[in-house]
């Protein structure tokens, strides 16, 4: 992972609503959730939740398809993987630590 999308995302995630969305989109798992139940959980007028939606898109954690009339979205969960990675990489110079232990993501491997 390169350092600019490292530094855009953890800009993106540097924001309160941005930071619930995400977790929000995490705890929805690959199946997602619509706009507009992202809007109604977390209480966000649309036009801020798009704002915040295209700053998570464009620091590519979250994707976006569309479904009929709606759009539903999804955590990165490859991107959240490797901004994981990046972060922990060189723990503990290596040595066996707390971190090496963390289990992965949604049951991976």
């Amino acid at each position: 992972m390169n350092s600019d999308i490292v530094v855009r995302a953890l800009s993106a995630l540097a924001h309160e609503s941005r930071l619930a969305i995400f977790r929000l989109l995490v705890v929805a798992g690959p199946d997602g959730m619509a706009a507009g139940e992202i809007a109604q959980q977390l209480e966000l007028s649309p036009s801020k939740l798009s704002f915040h939606l295209k700053d998570l898109s464009h620091a590519e954690l979250v994707k976006s398809r569309q479904e009929g009339r709606f759009v539903i979205y999804t955590a990165n969960f490859d991107a959240m993987t490797g901004l994981i990675g990046f972060l922990t990489e060189n723990c503990c110079a290596g040595a066996p630590c707390a971190a090496s232990s963390l289990p992965n993501c949604c049951g991976d491997e």
